[in-house]
């Protein structure tokens, strides 16, 4: 078991040291430490709250914590459920539902609204009830420990500045696109082009306002609102690179614009006060071509940043997680894990994020690249119009995006040991 002070004569130890304390991170950490797994999990900050960040559960993420026994607590959790994806594709560009994911097999037919913190604290309060788990907060790593060509664990520094070294039989890196991994070069990093930046705001939500998931399309912007009860929280799309142009041109263009994509805003044009409010998000998009080395793991956005199209970088990040307990519980409880374990986690994940990122890569290129510079999606207005006609009146097409938001396109089970 891990040790919780450090001692000089003794290096600190244990069996799997996760970087990073997302959600990723905190799944991964809660069924091992269930499956019997000496785990700690090193996380800069000092708490779980920073806003913007992913609050979509999905249902595969609902069923796990189910499975987990979590199911009823995380219920009791504040939260706004979202069952429909709504575009302005009518003939008058009135809303159209083009994903209804309540038509969906239930329970778990919608998608949670939670704050990110309230779903970690939740992960972090039942891992503690395990023996095998330790997190330490406000502990960045700030290097990896090599011997004999492999990954032996990591060099720390806390907030307060000392430092140490936590050795590890495998180190799984949880800590995003700006993770300590990809300056490895030997894991290849595969960058893909991105047409637009996001930034992301709060609006006040009103009676009338339409539900769930609604997008919307202005001048050389892309909206997409997600209704969070009292307030809704907002993103535009603009074009790669042009944030601080768009900024100097003034806050309001910007939300005379915006209520331009989503008519029914116009009464809010001035609930922003300032730019201040307005938080930038460099949209990437990449993946790692190697997902390991000996004695190291990277899943989730450090192996595969995702765009924000579709909302589902989360999920696929927890799917990862739950992917890889599977894989390593039972390697890592005999301390025994080798290179052909962690290469099966990436041969089992890099289908399904390949597969997503190129989805993502085809609405990149033929949906929000021509509507950033003026044209009609799909190049082409008879062709654009053809498309929403087919998802607004096709049922089965219908259920495609609702499915592919609810589930991804694997759905992952947990080791039997973890589960309650």
């Amino acid at each position: 078991m891990e040790r919780t002070t450090q001692d000089r004569a003794t290096p600190e130890r244990t069996a799997c040291c996760v970087v990073g304390g997302g959600p990723a991170g905190m799944v991964l950490a809660l069924l091992l430490a269930r499956a019997g797994v000496a785990v700690t999990v090193l996380e800069k900050h000092g708490d779980f709250l920073r806003d913007f960040r992913g609050d979509t559960v999905h249902p595969s993420t609902l069923a796990l914590l189910d499975d987990l026994g979590l199911g009823a607590r995380f219920a009791r959790l504040p939260q706004r459920r979202v069952r429909t994806v709504q575009l302005p594709l009518g003939p008058d560009g009135s809303l159209v539902t083009v994903g209804d994911i309540a038509a969906l097999r239930g329970p778990y037919n919608y998608i949670a609204m939670v704050p990110q913190w309230d779903l970690l604290d939740l992960l972090a309060d039942e891992a503690r009830r395990e023996p095998s788990f330790a997190v330490r907060m406000s502990t960045e790593a700030t290097s990896f420990l090599k011997e004999r060509g492999r990954v032996a664990g990591v060099r720390y520094r806390t907030a307060d500045g000392r430092t140490g070294e936590l050795r590890a039989t495998l180190t799984v890196a949880c800590d995003g696109r700006g993770s300590l991994a990809r300056s490895l070069p030997e894991l290849g990093l595969r960058t893909f082009a991105c047409p637009m930046d996001a930034w992301w705001f709060r609006l006040p939500r009103r009676d009338g306002d339409p539900h769930g998931l609604v997008g919307g399309a202005g001048d050389r912007l892309l909206a997409a609102m997600i209704d969070r009860g009292d307030y809704w929280q907002c993103a535009a799309l603009i074009p790669k690179g042009t944030d601080a142009e768009r900024r100097a041109a003034g806050l309001g263009p910007f939300m005379v614009n915006y209520a331009a994509a989503a008519p029914w805003l116009a009464d809010r044009v001035q609930a922003l006060g300032s730019w201040d409010e307005v938080k930038l998000l460099d949209v990437r998009l990449d993946r790692l071509r190697r997902w390991h080395r000996p004695g190291l793991l990277c899943i989730g956005d450090a192996a595969h940043a995702m765009s924000p199209v579709f909302g589902i970088g989360i999920n696929l990040a927890v799917e990862d997680a739950v992917a890889a307990a599977r894989y390593l519980a039972g390697p890592l409880r005999t301390g025994a894990v080798g290179l052909r374990d962690v290469r099966g986690i990436q041969r089992r994940r890099w289908p399904t994020a390949a597969l997503t990122q190129a989805l993502q890569r085809f609405a990149h290129a033929r949906v929000i690249a021509p509507v950033l510079e003026g044209q009609p999606p799909f190049g082409n207005p008879r062709r654009a119009k053809r498309m929403a006609e087919l998802l607004t009146t096709s049922r089965w097409l219908n259920r495609v995006p609702a499915y592919f938001l609810a589930y991804g396109a694997v759905r992952e089970r947990p080791p039997a040991a973890s589960v309650r």
